[in-house]
């Protein structure tokens, strides 16, 4: 009589935890990667459409369009244009792709929300617009700014595991592993790693957000007093 599989072996974990290792490297550096390009491009984007309205719809369109094509198309496009669907350019365009509208629909909405008096101030005090836009807008944005790269950083973190169907993948090679031969422990070690680094990316964006801007830590302890 056959007997059951187990549900989770950590023999798996020990003995292949070169492979597993590894796998997270690769997920860290796709991860970051796509962070970094993203949020590089984004910014000049979102301020150009903050400035000039007219510019806002295209970029925010062109943004979206990219958004909600689906992976597994985008790669199939991308590979041409790559000149290989399996590389790192071609993963990391389209996870690129995937940050842009979350994180130019953060920095719009932060630069919106600027209220309106800092604005007067700062003219009244002979700021030029660049001067306005670095010493005002922007820092009084990076809440919102934040706010978009926390969740751009979930769904990347997320994403990278669909670029094992090209043969990257990072934690989504564990998975896919674990499918093709029915093994559960190399899907939960996928899993529950993919959900840790996406935790502690989260506590180290939060960490940063902090240090970087103190005045909304002192915000908020005046609103709960």
């Amino acid at each position: 009589m056959e007997t059951a599989q187990p549900f989770f072996e950590w023999s798996y974990v020990s003995s292949q935890w070169s492979q597993i290792s590894s796998d997270l490297i690769q997920h860290i550096t796709l991860s970051l990667l796509a962070l970094a390009i993203g949020l590089v491009i984004s910014q000049p984007l979102a301020l150009v459409a903050w400035r000039y309205r007219v510019v806002r719809v295209p970029v925010v369109g062109v943004a979206s369009a990219l958004y909600i094509v689906p992976s597994l198309a985008l790669f199939a496009i991308l590979g041409p244009i790559t000149g290989y669907v399996a590389s790192y350019p071609t993963a990391e365009i389209a996870l690129v792709g995937y940050t842009l509208l979350i994180l130019i629909w953060n920095t719009l909405a932060g630069l919106d929300a600027v209220p309106s008096d800092a604005r007067e101030a700062a003219t009244a005090m002979g700021f030029s617009a660049n001067a306005q836009l670095v010493r005002v807008d922007l820092p009084l944005a990076l809440p919102y700014v934040f706010a978009g790269l926390r969740i751009a950083a979930a769904t990347v973190i997320g994403l990278v595991t669909v670029t094992a169907l090209i043969g990257l993948g990072g934690l989504g090679q564990q998975i896919t592993y674990g499918f093709n031969i029915g093994f559960y422990t190399p899907i939960i070690v996928g899993l529950v790693l993919s959900v840790a680094l996406a935790a502690v990316c989260d506590l180290l964006l939060v960490g940063t957000q902090r240090l970087l801007i103190p005045w909304t830590r002192s915000a908020r302890r005046r609103g709960t007093a």
